[in-house]
């Protein structure tokens, strides 16, 4: 039996070891497993021009979130006039560009909110996986992170959305998920992180183009799985190594935007339409191999988010709902704390640091709150510029970006 002291210290090590490593990566869509968290608290609640480490023009417009690993920071964009897809590759300390790579795309249909650079990259330990969609083809491409060159290249076929793409990939172990819920036939793929080489396709039956990232739960004893949201499908698990469908709640009745979000052992998702959301449930996840059945946990009401991916603090959640309501939760049985209209637009989703809430409006407005039981606004700050972006975070800096900018705020 090993001593209580060994075990207390290589738990110890084990912590500051995954802290060190959270704090230096922010690889998909929201950071770490699009949990949207990060641990730095010494982000000011209120800062000016002057105090930005850097600030960098961008080519074109992007509506995308940053990525992060190590000494670079990636973001897209793309060029309005014939939608020409523009990755670039920035360095964390100072802004500059390493590198850029441009790929020709289509000018195409598209809502009016959305852009032609919405997806956001994912990041694993050398290798950066982007993707695009045009009526004719869902492109994804491997570029190596230091010099940008490419890897691969996988043509997905055809893509039908009468909004455009808007979902992005994520990287788990050897692959890559690429969801392709769209308006025609849709998918979720699996591609070799080496070789670009389809792995696994598992068909999805087809309601409106879904726009949700998909993330992982990973229960204390049993399967990890591979959580997606549709209105087709609502919830479902999915064992993402023999591609096999662990469970579904089909129980949503309206077009799924935002991702879903895994908390203290439940998933939350949303479905909306005409701008605003309609229905929010906290779903406990099926066990298959322990016989344990998926179940609707509570389902919160009024001012519920769409386009917005919730964020949870602790044992509270906090749902930000579109046109400007917070509403506090708590996580385990969905009792409301405190509900407060705060004012503005959302598309971006909130990020929480050091016991902070920061979420940009769609005028470019950063919104400082506490991520607390009480109700307190900290600061406002104008980024200058629209914006329909999510913050970053990594390595002790906070990154904004805007339709045609990107920021870098920290310690100096």
């Amino acid at each position: 039996m090993f001593p209580t002291q060994c075990i207390t210290k290589s738990m110890i090590l084990g912590l500051i070891l995954a802290q060190a490593a959270f704090a230096q990566e922010w690889p998909r869509f929201r950071g770490p497993n699009g949990e949207g968290l990060s641990p730095d608290s010494s982000f000011p609640v209120r800062w000016t021009n002057d105090d930005y480490l850097w600030s960098k023009e961008l080519p074109g417009i992007g509506y995308s979130s940053p990525v992060v690993y190590g000494p670079r920071l990636f973001i897209t964009s793309a060029l309005e006039e014939d939608a020409t897809q523009i990755v670039s590759c920035l360095s964390t300390t100072d802004g500059t560009i390493v590198w850029q790579q441009r790929f020709a795309s289509t000018k195409h249909e598209r809502h009016p909110f959305n852009c032609f650079a919405s997806s956001t990259p994912a990041l694993d330990e050398d290798g950066l996986y982007f993707l695009w969609a045009n009526p004719e083809q869902l492109a994804v491409v491997k570029l190596e992170q230091a010099t940008g060159k490419e890897m691969w290249r996988r043509d997905l076929g055809a893509f039908a959305a009468e909004h455009a793409v808007g979902a992005s990939p994520i990287v788990y172990q050897d692959l890559l998920i690429v969801p392709n819920d769209q308006d025609g036939d849709s998918s979720i793929v699996a591609l070799d992180r080496a070789t670009g080489e389809i792995r696994w396709q598992a068909q999805r039956r087809t309601e409106k183009t879904a726009y949700a990232t998909p993330c992982l739960y990973k229960p204390e004893t049993g399967t990890a799985q591979l959580i997606l949201t549709s209105w087709a499908h609502g919830f479902s698990g999915l064992d993402p190594q023999p591609r096999k469908t662990l469970w579904e709640l089909p129980i949503f009745k309206k077009r799924v935007v935002n991702s879903p979000l895994v908390c203290s052992g439940l998933v939350i998702g949303c479905s909306g339409g005409g701008g605003i959301g309609r229905q929010m449930f906290a779903v406990r996840p099926g066990q298959t191999d322990r016989g344990i059945e998926a179940e609707v946990v509570y389902e919160p009401k009024g001012s519920l988010p769409y386009v917005v991916t919730p964020v949870a603090c602790g044992d509270l959640l906090f749902s930000w709902f579109d046109k400007g309501v917070v509403t506090c939760l708590e996580i385990a049985s969905g009792e409301k704390i405190w509900q407060e209209r705060i004012g503005g637009d959302y598309f971006g989703s909130p990020v929480c640091a050091g016991g902070k809430l920061y979420c940009i409006s769609r005028e470019g407005q950063v919104v400082v709150l506490s991520a607390s039981r009480k109700f307190e606004e900290l600061g406002r700050v104008d980024l200058g510029e629209p914006s329909h972006s999510t913050p970053a975070i990594a390595g002790g800096v906070m990154y904004l970006r805007t339709k045609s900018r990107i920021m870098a705020l920290g310690s100096k």
